[in-house]
C-alpha cells in the first residue's frame, strides 16, 4: 500500500533561477530556507509562474522577508487568490538569520534569492545568498571568459 501511495506521488520538478544575479554580484555565502506561501502561490510556482528578477531580502524584527519576488495570480484562483509581489517570510534559524544580519550591514554586501525549487516533500524552498556586488571590470571579465570558452568548444569540436 505504501509503494501505491509513492508511485501515485508524481514528481514535478521546479527550478526557478535569478540569472540577473550572478553576473550582478559574487556569492560569498548560501542557505536554504522555506518559504510561507498561499494555497494559490504553491500552485503557481508548482506551474513555474514566479520570477525572482527584482527580488531582495530584508531582516526585521529577528525575521527574514523577501520582498519584490513575482508570482503570478493563479488562473483558476477564486477571491481567494494572493497579490503578486506581496512580502513573504522566510523560514531560517536564528543563529542563520543573526549570522545573515550581522554580515550583510558590511558595505557592498547583500542578500538575494537565487533559486527556488520543490524539495521532495513537495514543499517550495528559496536558495539566498549573501552577496557582494560586482564592479564594471568584473563583469567585463567574466562576459570575455565566457566567450573564451566557447570559442574553445567550437574548435574542439572541429576536430
Amino acid at each position: 500500500m505504501n509503494n501505491e501511495k509513492q508511485s501515485k506521488k508524481r514528481k514535478v520538478s521546479v527550478q526557478i533561477r535569478n540569472k540577473k544575479a550572478s553576473f550582478e554580484y559574487f556569492f560569498v555565502d548560501t542557505y536554504t530556507a522555506g518559504i510561507v506561501l498561499t494555497g494559490t502561490e504553491i500552485k503557481s510556482i508548482r506551474a513555474g509562474k514566479a520570477s525572482l528578477v527584482d527580488a531582495f531580502c530584508v531582516i526585521n524584527k529577528g525575521e527574514m522577508w523577501v520582498q519584490g519576488m513575482n508570482i503570478s495570480p493563479y488562473f483558476y484562483g477564486s477571491y481567494a487568490n494572493h497579490e503578486a509581489k506581496r512580502p513573504r517570510k522566510l523560514l531560517l534559524n536564528k543563529k542563520e538569520i543573526r549570522a545573515l544580519e550581522s554580515d550583510s550591514q558590511a558595505p557592498g554586501y547583500t542578500i538575494i534569492p537565487t533559486l527556488v525549487f520543490i524539495d521532495d516533500n513537495g514543499r517550495a524552498k528559496i536558495k539566498i545568498a549573501l552577496a557582494k556586488g560586482k564592479k564594471e571590470y568584473d563583469k567585463r571579465q567574466v562576459l570575455k571568459a565566457k566567450e573564451d570558452k566557447r570559442e574553445m568548444d567550437r574548435v574542439r569540436k572541429r576536430y
